[in-house]
């Protein structure tokens, strides 16, 4: 065997997928680690390194990859319209290395949902973030329990002994509590498809709830509120019997939108009961200058950054108006529609909306519990971006492009042409 078959047969194997697909995982959901660590060239370095190693691996795989199937359309678009917006960027140096950043995470995202399947992608999702919690947990006793000091390089103020609130190596305790949601819903996930011990899985519920706790994010309570009516909601359908189960899914959806409503129509006093008012007061007022300096770009945006670069208009004078120093606008709708527009933000809601759309109707038919993970961690993603503007760089990218492809997998218009060509007939039979 010649040392180019030998290495072509290394990448197209397993365990190196596995090994692949684990450090990845690390890389990107401890990059504020990564960064304090070392620099920001460093994790820049090392996010290249991954995503040129993940074109590798697929040019390895590309027997068995289909081309109609290998991304969502919607995403496709969003990448070619943010590269586009260098052309009327007001710094296209600044909006090519945000979109090499954006398209660098997209190739390590499409990487893993090639080479690992749902389950195997959970797994390791939920490896990665039991060590990375537990690292957290570790380092806030030793800072705010027993030396009794903060690590200011990791961003951990040593609030442990006080209740909080806590950061973990996560930077912010919003991350932190973001990270934790996602890793409970991850964790359960692993617990009943039996993929790790009782033992192991008790520990890590544990772990995840008491760090999700310690964090004090308010939006911790509100994504836990939108993944706890999901997760009734996908129970309820996923036991009604095949010949009720559309009108159950109906009436669920006109449920959903009767809530949005009240809720909408109650804001105020919900942001009282979770004593969030001075944090929900500040991200209007940010929320209401940015839709100003959107209408002078409604179409196009100002450009795609990603995070905020610093000294760069409109974002370097947003925060002088505002007397704060924010890298984003805490808020990925609005984040979106400041940047590329509202055919940007079209674009984003689509990739979102049909991946959700199409993750829950295949967990609502599939007996497995493990295709609840998708639309689950999909719910989490789209009720956080409404906070904060995580889904659009490093793991929040990662998992809405990992989710939307693994939801694309399942039921796309992509299967009846590859049925055409192959003579298959694409089904997706209920399992009662």
């Amino acid at each position: 065997m010649t040392a180019q078959r030998a290495l072509m047969a290394l990448l197209d194997s397993a365990v190196f997928a596995r090994a692949y697909t684990l450090t990845a995982l690390a890389a990107v959901f401890g990059s504020f680690l990564i960064e304090r660590l070392t620099s920001t060239a460093t994790l820049a370095t090392v996010v290249t390194m991954l995503a040129v190693l993940g074109a590798v691996i697929l040019i390895a795989r590309r027997a068995e990859l289909s081309l109609l199937r290998f991304a969502p359309s919607s995403l496709l678009v969003f990448l070619l319209l943010a590269l586009a917006s260098a052309l009327w960027s007001t710094d296209r140096s600044s909006t090519l290395t945000g979109w090499i950043t954006l398209l660098g995470y997209t190739i390590i995202a499409i990487t893993i949902g090639h080479v690992r399947d749902t389950l195997q992608t959970v797994r390791a999702i939920g490896d990665t973030l039991r060590w990375l919690l537990a690292i957290s947990l570790g380092l806030e006793l030793l800072s705010g329990v027993l030396l009794d000091t903060p690590f200011t390089r990791f961003g951990i103020e040593g609030n442990l002994a006080f209740g909080g609130p806590i950061q973990g190596i996560f930077g912010t305790r919003n991350m932190l509590g973001f990270i934790a949601v996602v890793a409970l819903i991850t964790f359960v996930i692993e617990w009943r498809t039996q993929s790790v011990s009782r033992g192991v899985g008790v520990a890590s519920v544990a772990l995840g709830g008491f760090l999700a706790l310690l964090s004090a994010s308010p939006t911790v309570v509100v994504l836990a509120a939108g993944v706890g009516v999901a997760t009734t909601a996908l129970t309820i359908v996923r036991h009604t019997s095949a010949e009720r189960r559309t009108i159950v899914q109906w009436v669920l959806g006109a449920v959903v939108a009767v809530a949005l409503a009240l809720a909408f129509g109650l804001r105020h006093q919900i942001i009282r009961i979770l004593d969030a008012g001075s944090d929900f007061s500040m991200r209007a007022d940010l929320w209401n200058l940015l839709l100003d300096f959107s209408a002078e770009r409604p179409i196009t945006g100002w450009g795609w950054f990603g995070p905020w670069p610093r000294g760069e208009y409109p974002f370097t004078y947003v925060n002088f108006l505002l007397g704060e120093s924010h890298r984003s606008a805490l808020n990925a709708y609005f984040d979106t529609l400041l940047q590329v527009g509202w055919v940007g933000l079209l674009l984003f809601l689509a990739l979102g909306g049909v991946a959700i759309v199409r993750s829950w109707l295949v967990a609502s038919v599939r007996r497995s519990v493990v295709y609840a993970w998708t639309p689950l961690l999909l719910m989490t993603l789209a009720v956080e971006s409404m906070f904060e503007s995580f889904t659009l760089t490093g793991a929040g990218w990662v998992l809405l492009v990992l989710c939307a492809l693994r939801a694309g997998q399942s039921r796309s218009w992509r299967e009846i042409i590859d049925a055409a060509h192959t003579g298959a007939v694409p089904t997706l039979r209920p399992e009662r």
